[in-house]
């Protein structure tokens, strides 16, 4: 009897199989519980077996996030569809979308906002030019264009931060350029670059405080204070509700 019939047929599995448990294990476990074994595991196959479609567990993780990101463009993508062409309406409904898919996603939140290094991303200025980055240039240029944005004056930007806007700058420029964005690159002046880190800090924080829970105080209706939370943005940067 030859060594194949006795130990039998090796399960035949493909790269989507690969991805589909680690993100399983994902969605139910928590990032740490995405490791080769545990794949191997799930798949009827050895752990050895995996280095046919990925050198690392780093490599693979990093797949797994650009595949939740691709899915994040296209949840909040379709959040748009049925709207207006209003260029404050979309940003604002992206903003939205970004929250509720956080939410409902806690742990690919955290695998691709909260954990860029453990991810194998090599530059948090990388996600501008990932899918969900590149929904929120777009919506950012479009907002630029057909409205008149409030930026404070360059004297009023605290020095020890125009070193770091300018580098900020410079590296957006290059990811737009290389991502073929609609933007309108020459309002990207110091003002704008310091109100889009605001804005960034600011949404991004009140999801991450909602997302893990870490609130100070309870909050009965979180719904009314993020929507507050957008409106007072907006009208920081001259712009009327959310």
């Amino acid at each position: 009897m030859s060594d194949t019939r006795r130990r039998g047929r090796i399960p035949a599995v493909s790269d989507a199989d690969i991805r589909r448990v680690a993100r399983s294990l994902l969605v139910e476990q928590g990032l740490d519980a995405i490791t080769l074994r545990a794949i191997a595991r799930e798949l009827g196959i050895t752990a050895p077996a995996l280095y046919r479609y990925y050198e690392s567990r780093e490599c693979l993780v990093s797949a797994v996030r650009s595949d939740v990101c691709v899915d994040l463009a296209l949840d909040i993508a379709s959040t748009l569809a049925d709207l207006p062409d209003d260029a404050a309406l979309r940003f604002f409904a992206i903003c939205r979308g970004f929250r509720g898919w956080a939410l409902a996603h806690s742990r690919e939140f955290t695998l691709v906002f909260a954990s860029p290094a453990t991810a194998g991303i090599d530059s948090a200025m990388r996600q501008f030019g990932e899918p969900v980055g590149r929904l929120f240039l777009e919506a950012a240029g479009r907002l630029l264009t057909e409205h008149e944005i409030l930026t404070p004056p360059t004297e009023l930007i605290p020095a020890e931060l125009r070193e770091d806007l300018i580098g900020f700058q410079t590296n957006l420029l290059a990811v737009l350029a290389d991502s073929g964005q609609k933007f309108p690159a020459e309002k990207l002046d110091l003002g704008v670059s310091y109100v889009m880190i605001q804005f960034w800090a600011r949404l991004y924080g009140h999801v991450t405080l909602e997302v893990f829970g870490n609130y100070p105080i309870r909050i009965t209706d979180p719904d009314v204070l993020f929507d507050a939370t957008l409106a007072d943005i907006g009208r920081s940067i001259g712009l009327v509700g959310g």
